[in-house]
């Protein structure tokens, strides 16, 4: 074993954490807990490791209710980093009779969206100054007209996808009457779940619940964060054949949206984490960590109805994002299809093996899925093939994870020469400077061999790679 390593695992053991590394996955127990199940990371070893994250993993997996209930398996990805909430991102955790609303946190459904165009990248750049600044109305100045009728919102919440564009087809508002609604009905069984999960109106913020038409500031918003719309050229295709069943050509433009829930999410995420608290047991000792399982059936139902409401919200949200960009590909170069590849979720439960799977900050990766691993603005995005791996939850990675946190990039004294932050050269259009600076690609790990190891464990299999052509973050 490198005298590196045994330092850094001798440094974990006096943190409290029982560590061990075979080259490839890191096993993590807490040490006051040796019959808690053991989380395991994997990481290739040229990435760093984090001790904080390695200590909310564990964490994580050691969460027991008073009432009953368990968690089974705790794995985490190889973009695995320390999370704000206290759950690290990540993190997949397998529970039964329990759920962990913090496992999942507030920016529910959180997820990507994947385009492809047959537009020529030339043709594209050659008028590249025109689409962005009808993106920039759209996305930063309010242009974009998403007004909706509070049937369809209403139906949203409740049925997802298919019930929002049953109602919107009675009553078409704002950008949803230029919409191909045909299209998206076709387009559905792209999304994860087809986009309907069973959630409950009530559950929407005060401002959402009114009758007649409702404006909402938070639909067609990208958001904060790591969160962005970026147009690329598939640079690369690998499997041939599958790439040909997704629509997908070396050459073609594509666009990628990551965004979720909004201040849906913040409100339903809140709400039940402070829920998770004051229905634990009088007298029973709190979770060292600061996270709250639920284990009462009722209110684990009632739980999993109001995260699905804020995911509905999510796969509608980046839908609208998208179609932004579709239909002003549209209003630049005609009658431009665009379908769409995948929509797919990063932070949400959902039912595993007779218990539950929360990922937070992981992707699914069921047997024969689309699986989409963003990189930086300045990096390769890659859209791979699930393989359905048990061992790993059947989960990937959601990109590279940050390296360093957006205080210590934009911080005084930190180097901010575009050299060295991996921004020359990358074209990411934002409100404000420091935007550049907080999500350059020296902020995140290299992408290379995060998807190497997943394609290396029987997780992924690569189908195509997307360089980046422009970005745009909030």
């Amino acid at each position: 074993m490198q005298p590196k390593l045994n330092r850094l695992l001798r440094a974990l053991a006096r943190e409290g954490l029982d560590v061990a590394y075979d080259g490839r996955v890191y096993t993590v127990r807490l040490q006051a807990d040796p019959h808690a199940p053991p989380a395991e990371v994997l990481l290739p070893p040229d990435l760093p490791v984090e001790g904080k994250a390695l200590q909310q993993l564990a964490a994580l997996a050691a969460l027991h209710h008073p009432d009953g209930g368990r968690v089974k398996q705790v794995r985490a990805t190889p973009d695995f980093h320390p999370g704000d909430s206290g759950v690290a991102i990540g993190s997949v955790v397998h529970t039964e009779g329990l759920v962990v609303p913090g496992a999942v946190g507030t920016d529910i459904n959180c997820g990507m969206r994947l385009h492809v165009a047959d537009i020529p990248v030339d043709a594209f750049l050659a008028r590249r100054d025109a689409f962005v600044e009808r993106m920039k109305g759209h996305y930063f100045f309010g242009t974009r007209d998403v007004a909706q009728g509070s049937r369809a919102l209403e139906a949203l919440l409740r049925d997802g996808l298919p019930g929002w564009l049953l109602e919107t087809e009675d009553q078409p508002l704002g950008m949803a009457a230029r919409v191909d609604l045909g299209q998206l009905h076709r387009e559905s069984g792209r999304v994860h779940l087809g986009g309907a999960l069973e959630g409950d109106p009530a559950w929407a913020p005060t401002g959402l619940r009114r009758e007649g038409v409702v404006r909402d500031p938070g639909l067609a918003t990208i958001g904060g964060g790591n969160h962005f719309v970026e147009v690329q050229r598939v640079e690369a295709v690998v499997d041939r054949a599958r790439a040909w069943a997704w629509g997908v050509r070396e050459g073609q433009l594509a666009f990628m949206v990551h965004s979720g829930s909004r201040d849906m999410g913040k409100h339903v995420g809140r709400t039940w984490q402070e829920r998770a608290r004051a229905a634990w047991p009088s007298g029973a000792p709190h979770p060292a960590s600061g996270i709250f399982p639920l284990a009462d059936p009722a209110k684990v139902r009632e739980y999993l109805k109001a995260e699905a409401t804020a995911a509905n919200y999510a796969f509608l949200n980046r839908l609208l994002l998208a179609e932004l960009v579709r239909q002003t590909l549209r209003e630049l170069f005609g009658d431009v299809e665009a379908p769409l590849v995948y929509d797919v979720p990063h932070n949400i439960t959902l039912p595993w093996e007779g218990g539950w799977l929360a990922r937070k900050g992981a992707c699914p990766a069921e047997e024969d899925q689309p699986v989409i691993i963003p990189g930086s603005m300045g990096a390769t995005s890659y859209l791979m093939r699930g393989l359905g791996n048990a061992k790993a939850l059947a989960s990937a990675s959601h990109g590279a994870g940050r390296a360093h946190s957006r205080f210590s990039m934009s911080r005084g004294g930190a180097k901010h020469r575009e050299e060295d932050l991996g921004l020359t050269g990358v074209d990411c259009i934002a409100m404000r400077a420091e935007r550049r600076i907080e999500e350059a690609p020296a902020a995140y790990k290299p992408i290379g061999p995060v998807v190497a190891s997943q394609v290396d464990a029987d997780i992924v299999r690569e189908v195509a790679r997307l360089r980046p052509l422009m970005t745009f973050k909030a």
